[in-house]
């Protein structure tokens, strides 16, 4: 029986390089990898080896036999997808490790960031090269976006965070925790002690909407909400109210948006097995929210959800999914070609949709087309949003019909993407939202000049795209080009050595957090799980972080 790959594929590819058959695709060589929801699994190819499964770090890979329930629909989009894609599974050229001159001797890397790309940019360093790594995070624990931005209930898609487990524990490398770049130490301190720094930054910034109201209190951006319920310890415990509004707007559609819809109708027995943040389960459990509208500009067909994620949302347990009629979407949907975007609508219930009308008791979420928020309103608080009726153009531009109408709301998150911000000491391209770069080398956008031993990797360097996986590729294209610059004798040497940054360090934070304290956080909160049956129970505030750091 062959392999499927279901939904918490996190598509870094670790299945496809010990697949003997060369049966999953896209692979990292070809054009579409990356770009598709998922990976998948040819059943005709397939050999059932199981090697897959055991390479999965998020245990997505099952046998197809063994799938049930609302899982067995995979079985069919694994076949499917290689009816549309067909392949002879031909292995392409070889390709073989890189390696450095030896008489470079040890280089010094600086990786800024622990999270996905910050992981695997120090996997790519100490597998291919003998480099010492400093890593420096902002924050007292390590995991970016893995332990702040992943949903509470795909614990499977954290287990990826294992497999940087051994690369922070690697004796070569060490942890500068609750240190922040640019204001404890700058980038050119950092240049002075190292060969190469290498920014994994993320996008820390949200899109604003643009619109009146906006800043109300009850409007937030996605960022707050889900560092709320993931305990990011920049984000205060009551930065969000649930018991007082029964309807929430989500402006967007993206995975983003499903995972906020998802959380706030999820009955809180569920989330109570996970690592939420305790503030959220308590706020969750008193929750008045009953209806939670995902609001899209444009319409059934450019949907941004990833197929796997609107499927987990479909079958969310004791709550229904609805589609606000409207005569273009119902075409939209009715007109679907098989395996798009509004095919998946096809019999979700189409309803008349009132905005002001009270929601009922039963749990639900509405998802509603062309319409653009355009503004909020309310008595010191968010109370109403209004929403304006779009049409899609020829050329896809988004235009408003001046037909508005309003939604009763107490709570808006607007969920439309994220943006970097400016780096003290590095170039910043505004019109992308990145770090310039050319193939991960940081460039001088006015004048298209290197700068020396300055790298980005992740969505700092190609902007809000692409799940966790991605950023594997993103890394080894990085390290690559790193690696050709100390091949060619073109990093700058460091004037100054580890144990002076280390002591630097030490002078600008007296607290900051290294590898023995990480590992107390740790234990104190695998503790705190397992006396309540939970993976974990999070601290939640940098204060009760660093206390936890100082009981090892």
């Amino acid at each position: 029986m062959a392999y499927a790959i279901t939904q918490t594929c996190c598509n870094d590819a670790s299945c496809v390089s010990v697949c003997p058959v060369n049966c999953i695709h896209p692979t990292p060589d070809e054009p579409e990898f990356g770009t598709t929801d998922m990976l998948y699994i040819d059943p005709q190819a397939c050999i059932d080896c199981g090697a897959c499964a055991d390479a999965c770090p998020v245990d997505a890979v099952f046998p197809v036999d063994r799938l049930r329930g609302p899982d067995t629909v995979f079985g069919d989009l694994n076949r499917d997808w290689f009816r549309d894609h067909p392949s002879d599974h031909a292995w392409g050229a070889p390709s073989f490790p890189r390696s450095l001159p030896g008489d470079l001797g040890a280089l010094r890397i600086a990786v800024v960031g622990t999270g996905p790309s910050a992981g695997y940019t120090a996997q790519e360093l100490l597998r291919g090269t003998s480099a010492e790594i400093t890593m420096i995070d902002r924050l007292p624990v390590t995991g970016g976006l893995l332990r702040h931005g992943v949903a509470p209930d795909h614990q499977s898609t954290k287990r990826i965070a294992e497999s940087f487990a051994s690369v922070f524990h690697d004796p070569r490398l060490r942890m500068n925790l609750n240190v922040e770049v640019g204001t404890d130490v700058t980038h050119q301190e950092l240049a002075a002690h190292h060969h190469a720094v290498v920014y994994a930054v993320g996008a820390a910034a949200d899109r604003r909407l643009g619109i009146p109201g906006e800043d109300l209190p009850g409007s937030l951006p996605a960022t707050a909400f889900v560092g709320w319920y993931n305990a990011e310890p920049t984000v205060p415990a009551d930065a969000v109210e649930l018991s007082a509004a029964r309807r929430a707007v989500v402006v967007g559609n993206g995975n983003v948006a499903v995972d906020i819809a998802r959380i706030l109708l999820t009955d809180p027995d569920r989330l109570a097995v996970t690592d939420i943040a305790d503030h959220a389960l308590a706020a969750l459990r008193g929750s008045s929210v009953r209806e939670v509208v995902l609001l899209a500009r444009r319409g059934p067909e450019q949907a941004a959800w990833t197929r796997a994620e609107f499927l987990a949302l479909r079958q969310l347990p004791g709550v229904e999914v609805v589609v606000a009629d409207d005569p273009e979407v119902r075409a939209a949907i009715e007109g679907a070609a098989a395996g798009s975007q509004a095919a998946q609508l096809a019999g979700l219930p189409l309803v008349p949709y009132d905005g002001c009308a009270e929601p009922g008791p039963e749990r639900r979420i509405v998802l509603r087309f062309l319409s653009a928020p355009v503004g909020l309103s309310g008595d010191g608080k968010v109370e109403a949003l209004a929403v304006e009726r779009t049409v899609v153009a020829a050329d896809g531009e988004v235009e408003g019909t001046g037909a508005e109408d309003v939604l009763r709301t107490g709570l808006v998150v607007r969920s439309i993407g994220h943006r970097g911000v400016p780096l003290p000491g590095l170039p910043f391209d505004e019109r992308t939202g990145t770090v310039a770069h050319r193939e991960g080398r940081v460039v001088d956008p006015a004048t298209g000049r290197v700068l020396p031993g300055t790298y980005v990797v992740g969505w700092a360097k190609r902007g809000p795209s692409g799940g966790i996986g991605a950023n594997r590729a993103c890394a080894r294209e990085t390290v690559d080009a790193l690696m050709d610059d100390a091949a060619a004798r073109a990093l700058p040497v460091p004037v100054a050595g580890r144990k002076e940054f280390d002591l630097l360090v030490r002078q600008r934070r007296p607290d900051a957090v290294g590898l023995r304290e990480l590992r107390a956080v740790d234990r104190a909160e695998r503790e705190r799980g397992e006396a309540e049956g939970r993976p974990r129970v999070k601290l939640a505030t940098v204060s009760e972080l660093l206390a936890a750091g100082r009981r090892r």
